[in-house]
């Protein structure tokens, strides 16, 4: 009896690990080819798509992937590579504001506030994309965040009908929160499939906003 049990979890165990591997390698091949990480080289779109994150980690110390996205932004935006920024992040109370605490940080990186969009309701990826879509009626942008982080998003414009590329932002080195991070985008990469084989939808949609000149 207890090496069937025992069996039954180490198969169990190598299906998820195949299961893992397999959204994983899914992922890495819808987006080959529309991530890059030289600003000369990624072509022009009107609006940029700035994935939100938090300046303060959880342990209360710096966010080194909020200061690499920023400065990832403000140089697509100076290239002359976007347009606009469309800031899409977390803002579930009063004192936690993604979205405007990107646009002050840009702002200070020369980006004109008027250039900047702010969306409050980006609680998740898949939000953030879908959001920019059916509120902000952008059906092609660039995504900025990390590279791990944009081939996810890519996998969600393309099931959304979104022609969409990304600018990496420059990783995180520390190799513990690297580690970690890495290991939760595995997860997150079976999670993203479980969600488009479900029909998820963003938290909030409502009313649409125009990004205008």
């Amino acid at each position: 009896m207890k090496k069937k049990i025992f069996k039954g979890i180490l198969w169990l165990g190598v299906i998820c690990l195949a299961l893992i591997a397999v959204c994983d390698i899914a992922v890495r091949v819808t987006a080959h080819g529309k991530t890059y990480d030289n600003v000369k080289d990624i072509p022009h779109n009107r609006v940029g798509l700035l994935l939100g994150t938090s300046s303060i980690t959880p342990r209360g110390t710096h966010n080194f992937y909020y200061t690499f996205r920023i400065n990832a932004a403000a140089e697509l935006f100076h290239a002359g590579r976007v347009d606009y920024i469309l800031v899409s992040g977390d803002n579930h109370s009063k004192r936690y504001d993604e979205p405007t605490m990107m646009r002050d940080s840009l702002v200070l990186h020369g980006v004109p506030a008027d250039r900047i969009v702010l969306d409050y309701a980006g609680f998740r990826t898949l939000d953030s994309v879908v959001r920019a879509k059916e509120i902000f009626g952008q059906d092609s942008f660039t995504i900025i965040s990390q590279k791990f982080h944009n081939e996810r998003a890519l996998v969600q414009a393309q099931h959304y009908g979104i022609n969409a590329i990304a600018y990496n932002a420059r990783d995180v080195a520390h190799r513990g929160p690297w580690l970690k991070v890495q290991c939760r985008e595995r997860l997150a990469r079976v999670k993203l499939y479980l969600d488009l084989f479900t029909g998820k939808q963003p938290k909030f949609l409502g009313e649409k906003i125009e990004i205008c000149d």
